[in-house]
């Protein structure tokens, strides 16, 4: 992602003239839904010892988001100091680093707190959709941002899984288990959490709701494509 994205800051300028179209793409194009859909695809595809796996690429996912995303969507608004305080405010980071601390010293969660934490994640997701539904049906057909979302969607579909199986095949040494997940999560659509940034800092979010929706429609055309690659790498 790291990788994807240099190349992204590069030409990202030479693709859009407005800062915002700029911020955008940058913000959204290598964020994808690795929790709501890449954990229960993972099951699907791979059975539920895929979890571990899913769920750390989804930290990392989260730390991606807000850390560089909020960036890009707030230094419209804020300076470079400003942005990173915004980015130090943020909830999830400070949360996910707790999670990963938790796991690694093996602290068992008591039942009953876990069952509350399982509660909140849900009504989280709930709340999520309701939110992108809600700027979704305010999009319409006939006016979608047809020229920024299909970029986005290349960037996310083509470019990002393209780099990913090239890193994966000549830097590192994983098993063909482990590639094929995160490859997997490398290729699903654009997260719906993309949609609250952009509201929170008024960066479009109808236009960033549109091109979630185009990136999903690509992301089932291109599934059948998706699964073989996956399955070859399975082998």
């Amino acid at each position: 992602m790291l990788v994807c994205l240099s190349i992204l800051i590069l030409i990202n300028k030479k693709i859009f003239s407005q800062r915002q179209e700029q911020s955008i793409y940058l913000a959204t194009a290598l964020i994808g839904n690795t929790g709501n859909l890449g954990i229960p695809l993972g099951i699907a595809l791979f059975g539920i010892e895929s979890v571990p796996y899913t769920s750390i690429i989804n930290i990392a996912n989260t730390l991606f988001i807000y850390i560089f995303s909020v960036y890009f969507f707030a230094r419209d608004q804020f300076s470079l100091k400003q942005a990173i305080i915004s980015i130090m405010k943020i909830p999830g980071i400070w949360f996910a680093l707790l999670a990963l601390f938790i796991n690694s010293k093996g602290i068992i969660i008591n039942q009953y707190v876990y069952t509350t934490l399982e509660m909140g994640a849900y009504t989280s997701m709930v709340i999520q959709l309701f939110i992108f539904g809600m700027y979704l049906s305010s999009v319409k057909v006939k006016v979608l941002p047809w020229y920024s979302s299909l970029h986005i969607s290349f960037a996310k579909h083509i470019l990002l899984p393209a780099i990913g199986i090239f890193v994966i095949i000549y830097f590192t040494n994983l098993n063909s288990y482990v590639a094929s997940i995160l490859i997997m999560e490398l290729m699903v659509p654009l997260a719906v959490n993309n949609v609250n940034l952009a509201a929170l800092y008024h960066c479009k979010p109808y236009d960033v709701a549109a091109a979630i929706l185009i990136s999903s429609i690509v992301f089932v055309t291109l599934l059948y494509f998706y699964i073989q690659i996956i399955e070859y790498f399975v082998k």
